[in-house]
This record gives C-alpha cells, sequence and structure tokens, in this order.
C-alpha cells in the first residue's frame, strides 16, 4: 500500500488561479492543476492507493466552505482513495463544536498552517485548538519549518514547534516536512526522538523553479535541501515507524517522489511502513488495489 499523506486539492472553480497565485509567489512549478481529478490520475500513474488532502483556512470565514467541502470530498471520494483532512482558523472562536463537528462526520483530522495563518504554533489560541482536536481523537498536521513563499517567517519555528510540543504533549501530531522546512539540522536536533510523526513532503527533490532565472529560497544556503545522508539518518534515529510519505502535490510529483525514497537508501521494510503502513495505522485505512503501476 502506499499513502502521500500530504496532498492539495482546490474545488474546480478556484483551482487554476489559486494554484497560478501560489506557484508564482513561490517560484515552484506545479505538476498538477490542484484539481481533485488531477490528482486521481497522478495516483493511478503513479500506483498510490490513498492520498490525503490538506485544507488550509486562511480566514475564520473560509472553514464552513472548507469543511463542507472536505465533507464532500470525504463521503464521495473515500471509495477512490482520497481521504480529506478538515481545516479552522486560529480566529475560530467556536473552535470547539467546529472539531467535533468534523469528529462527528469521521472527518480523520485537521491541518494547521501557521505561515499562512499568520499565527505563531505556541500561541494560545493554537494551544486550544490542538488540545481540543487531541480530545477528539483528530490528527493534527502541521506545516512546520519555512515557507517558500513567505521567506523568514518563523511562526512555525522549530522552537516554537518544541515549545507547543513541551506544553501539549499532543497525540496524533504530524508535523509535515521532516519536522522543519529548510531547518532540518535544528529539527534533527530538537524533534527527532519525540512522540510525533514527521512526514516526507516537500524535503527530498530539487525545487523546480516556475521562472529559471529567478532563484527561489530552497536554492540559497540558508535553507538547503534535505540531504540523503541527514534523512537516513533522521529516520533511524526518530523511528521509520514514526515517519509518513507524503509529496505536498501539486508541488511535487507523486511518481517522482515515490522512486526518489526507494533509492534513498532506505530497506525494503522502512519503505513499507514510510510509503503505506504507518499512515494506515494512524488512519484506520482498508487495504485498497490501486489502479496503476507501482513503481520500482
Amino acid at each position: 500500500m502506499i499513502v502521500d499523506f500530504h496532498t492539495h486539492t482546490f474545488p474546480d472553480t478556484l483551482a487554476g488561479r489559486a494554484v497560478h497565485k501560489l506557484a508564482k509567489s513561490a517560484n515552484a512549478r506545479n505538476y498538477l492543476d490542484g484539481t481533485t481529478a488531477s490528482l486521481l490520475a497522478s495516483m493511478q500513474e503513479a500506483g498510490v492507493d490513498y492520498s490525503v488532502l490538506l485544507p488550509v483556512v486562511t480566514r475564520p470565514s473560509q472553514q464552513t466552505h472548507v469543511n463542507q467541502n472536505a465533507s464532500v470530498i470525504h463521503d464521495l471520494y473515500r471509495t477512490k482513495g482520497l481521504v480529506s483532512f478538515g481545516g479552522i482558523h486560529p480566529d475560530n472562536e467556536n473552535y470547539a463544536s467546529i472539531l467535533r463537528s468534523l469528529a462527528a462526520r469521521g472527518i480523520p483530522g485537521i491541518k494547521l498552517h501557521p505561515v499562512y495563518q499568520q499565527t505563531p504554533v505556541d500561541d494560545i489560541r493554537f494551544l486550544r485548538i490542538i488540545s481540543c482536536a487531541c480530545e477528539q481523537d483528530l490528527v493534527v498536521l502541521i506545516h512546520a519549518g519555512y515557507d517558500i513563499s513567505m521567506p523568514g517567517q518563523d511562526y512555525a519555528s522549530v522552537s516554537r514547534l518544541v515549545s507547543m510540543l513541551d506544553t501539549l504533549h499532543p497525540g496524533k501530531m504530524v508535523l509535515a516536512h521532516m519536522g522543519g522546512w529548510g531547518c532540518w539540522e535544528i529539527a534533527e536536533r530538537e524533534l527527532v526522538g519525540r512522540d510525533i510523526w514527521l512526514d516526507t513532503s516537500f524535503c527530498l527533490l530539487p525545487i523546480c523553479p516556475m521562472v529559471p532565472d529567478r532563484p527561489h529560497p530552497g536554492s540559497l544556503p540558508e535553507h538547503p535541501l534535505l540531504d540523503r545522508e541527514r534523512f537516513l539518518r533522521m529516520v533511524r534515529s526518530h523511528g521509520p515507524e514514526r515517519i509518513l510519505f507524503g509529496t505536498d502535490s501539486p508541488w511535487s510529483s507523486q511518481q517522482a517522489s515515490i522512486a526518489c525514497l526507494r533509492t534513498s537508501g532506505l530497506t525494503q521494510a522502512e519503505l513499507a511502513a514510510i510509503l503505506g503502513a504507518n499512515a494506515a495505522s494512524l488512519l484506520g485505512l482498508p487495504p485498497q488495489a490501486s489502479s496503476g503501476p507501482k513503481v520500482s
């Protein structure tokens, strides 16, 4: 089984504009057009059994529509391999009722993005949401580290993540981008070995710029990409049973990401755990026959 734990889609009417805007701001090429149909086609091509959709609520008023869409996708596309998380904004004062509603509808988790939501991850507003989500047995996935479209903002820095973890000791906590995009040395030192999951999204493949002659933050010395030696060391120090495969699609190719992981030096047992078994266990996913080829 292969589970991509970190993907993004948008409603068809918004996908084109949203993806173009994000690609331009980050100077990062998109590999899909942001629609559900394009992700399903990518899954078939790459042999992905499940993709987890992670919506981001950037304004408090968006949560109703975002979570209604998440419920529709979750209900209509679950048999096709799509599992949608919900979203919430730190300024949603009715956060407890929102989270209870998501859990009651069978939504397995929420995505938080401190950078896009312009709120430090250790702010009391996030702490309350994370604590309440854990009470509802929801998985909480958080963007970790820098964001290439907003360089230099530390809302999800490793130090803030450590502060949050030390305060809450949350249950089903996933930190994206191996715990801290662009600051993996600190993430390795401060986060590896904690009672959390880490996902591999947007870490291992070179970032393809949208405009070739314009550098993006991922190419700068202060934000090096995660090298293979450090990646393997982090996986084995943290425990491969706590690593989740993710791509950040449409910003990375699912097929290329799987091939990269398979040639990274991981053992077959480590690959089986990271590519799908860990996610299946965390989310309670049943086996699903993929309609596409497996990448070897």
